[in-house]
């Protein structure tokens, strides 16, 4: 028989794993769907571009928008040139990454579905 106790430990059990779950855990792309380029491009922006690009925690603000397939405009030179010269908000890096680390994280933010 199943009492009142057990179907609220139940519903809390959801609940944990909806409050766990949340839709950008959900829009994450496996390692299986990266090529190898994609997933060093993961890294490189966890790494160097998360601070300010990746969905906030606690709350927190992000000083950028959120990357994904849709970020400038999809143009890729565009991206390209943003992350190597920067803007008035952000540095840039082209004396931190090479063009290849550029291409490999443009190839990874292309892979994220937009939202």
């Amino acid at each position: 028989m199943i009492t009142e106790g057990d179907l609220k430990r139940e519903l809390l059990v959801v609940l944990c794993l909806v409050a766990v779950c949340t839709p950008s855990t959900w829009a994450q792309q496996t390692d299986g769907n990266l090529t190898p380029r994609q997933l060093q491009g993961r890294q490189l922006l966890a790494q160097s571009c998360g601070v300010c690009h990746l969905p906030p925690s606690l709350n927190a603000k992000t000083y950028g928008p959120p990357l994904n397939k849709a970020s400038a405009n999809g143009n890729n030179d565009i991206m390209r040139t943003f992350i190597m010269e920067g803007t008035p908000r952000m540095p840039g890096f082209k004396h931190y990454f090479k063009p290849a680390d550029v291409d490999a994280i443009i190839d990874y933010v292309r892979t994220v579905a937009a939202p």
